[in-house]
């Protein structure tokens, strides 16, 4: 079967399969590493597979419908958004009608509302695979009765069919990604040395934010993670198909969540001096045992992803995330400063209870540590998530359109609207504690001393320009207008 796996763009720079879909305030761009998982998957079996990435290329819709003619897919399986679904279900049904192939959605959303992804689309969509797609995506290309494939919803005769759900699978049966179909210089980011790919070593997450996708919707809360050998087998088969690359991101949010994995995975990188030939970064949590620190430094660790999130006690309970304080992290990132490691630090304002004097706490908080750079975001809220639907029902949600998760612009938009804390005072704290961190002169001066090669200045300079851009660049305005809830061509999304 021929199959096209299609990553629709949707305006300039729209990050379609990070945690927060939008156009990143950093102006990085994310690798779709499942997406490619799932077009090895493919592979493997026989298919004839392409993959168009019009996202991360900025490609028209008009570019990537040539593309797509040319290839004429049997099936087309497209990664949807909350805020693109309207987009993407044109895109595909753009697609099909050039064509005539049959169309699968895959991805958060529509695992969260697949009957009203199929509402939306009349008879653009053929099927929905929901949550871990990479098995019910290769049966159905194999040609297996729907009826029989599980993870499929499907419509027949009229009526939506919802199998049942498929069990999380072996994450070691799973190929490497199909790295060969992208280039890695499509993927820009300031804080990564350049160019880069990233790497998924597990699946599914043992902690119950009320916040998170990937978890309440995707991959589970049983963590599983692949073996240290095939992990570091997945290092080596990067720099074969792209030896070009001088970093590995470990974009697996509970990368440290077993120290076991963490250890094996750092030894076995060593026994095969691979921390000689290439340099790599991860995801982590404040509460990782600090003494694993010092093996992943000789393991080749560059730099830290660190989940700070919030600079009070009482918002870690908020949102369910269990296991860590303030204290914790002030230790876990004096630690890593000791050791030597670049430290990005993750912030998030507008958790349940949030206010003036606690969203100013966080940023106190971010610029009291030893911190390279930050990122500070609104607190997300996606259909299928506890925090979603504990906004909705009492009223702290703000968007009554899938269209309102976004600004005009594609920019970040705070959902979520306290009576003591707006959502606009949200985003204006956003952007004061951007301001605050790194407009400090010991900032400035921290970034500039750390520049040792032309690798650290082109990260430095572009990581400028998209500061910039974000904040001298873009146009602040309303958002789109929903539209009317009598139109028949779009229904109304919340009742």
């Amino acid at each position: 079967m021929k199959v096209a796996i299609f990553n629709p763009s949707f305006g300039e720079n729209f990050v379609r399969v990070a945690r927060w879909a939008a156009k990143s305030r950093g102006r990085v761009q994310r690798h779709p590493e499942y997406l490619l998982i799932a077009a090895q998957v493919l592979i493997d079996a026989g298919h004839d597979v392409q993959f168009v990435e019009a996202a991360a290329r900025n490609f028209t819709p008009e570019e990537s419908y040539d593309i797509l003619r040319q290839f004429k897919p049997d099936l087309l399986v497209l990664h949807a958004t909350t805020p693109s679904i309207y987009n993407d279900i044109e895109q595909a049904r753009a697609v099909k009608e050039q064509t005539s192939c049959r169309v699968a959605f895959v991805g958060q959303h529509v695992t969260a509302e697949p009957d009203n992804t199929f509402e939306l689309s009349g008879n653009a969509i053929d099927y929905i695979l929901k949550g871990e797609y990479d098995e019910t995506l290769r049966d159905l290309a194999a040609g297996i009765n729907p009826a029989a494939i599980t993870g499929l919803s499907y419509q027949q005769a009229g009526r939506i069919v919802h199998n049942p759900g498929r069990p999380p699978m072996d994450v070691d049966t799973l190929p490497f990604p199909a790295w060969h179909l992208i280039k890695p210089e499509w993927y820009p980011d300031a804080g990564k040395k350049f160019p880069f790919l990233t790497l998924i070593s597990g699946r599914g997450c043992n902690n119950a934010c009320t916040f998170c996708r990937d978890p309440q919707l995707m991959y589970g809360y049983r963590l599983r993670m692949r073996s240290p050998e095939k992990v570091v087998d997945e290092m080596e088969h990067d720099l074969s198909v792209h030896p070009e690359i001088r970093e590995i991101m470990f974009e697996t949010d509970t990368f440290a969540a077993s120290r076991e994995h963490v250890e094996g995975v750092c030894r076995e990188i060593i026994r095969r001096k691979l921390n000689k030939k290439i340099c790599w970064s991860c995801n982590m949590r404040i509460n990782t045992p600090l003494d694993i620190l010092p093996l992943m430094k000789s393991a080749g660790c560059r730099m830290l992803m660190v989940g700070f999130e919030f600079g009070y006690d009482e918002a870690f309970r908020a949102v369910r995330k269990g296991g860590v304080s303030v204290s914790m992290a002030r230790q876990f990132a004096q630690r890593a400063h000791e050791l030597g490691f670049i430290i990005h630090g993750c912030f998030m304002i507008g958790a349940p209870g949030e206010t003036r004097a606690s969203a100013q706490e966080t940023i106190d908080m971010a610029k009291s540590l030893p911190l390279d750079t930050v990122q500070i975001t609104g607190i997300a809220t996606y259909p299928g998530t506890t925090m979603y639907q504990w906004a909705k029902e009492n009223g702290y949600l703000i968007a009554r359109d899938w269209r309102e998760w976004l600004t005009a612009e594609k920019e970040q938009r705070t959902l979520l609207s306290y009576p003591q804390l707006s959502n606009k005072e949200i985003d204006a704290f956003i952007d004061k504690g951007l301001k605050q961190f790194y407009l400090r002169p010991a900032q400035i001066w921290r970034m500039l001393v750390s520049i040792r090669s032309a690798g650290d200045l082109w990260r430095k300079v572009y990581g400028l320009g998209a500061f910039l851009n974000y904040f001298f660049g873009k146009i602040r305005s309303r958002p789109p207008r929903s539209p009317k809830a009598s139109s028949p061509s779009n229904p109304p999304i919340f009742i």
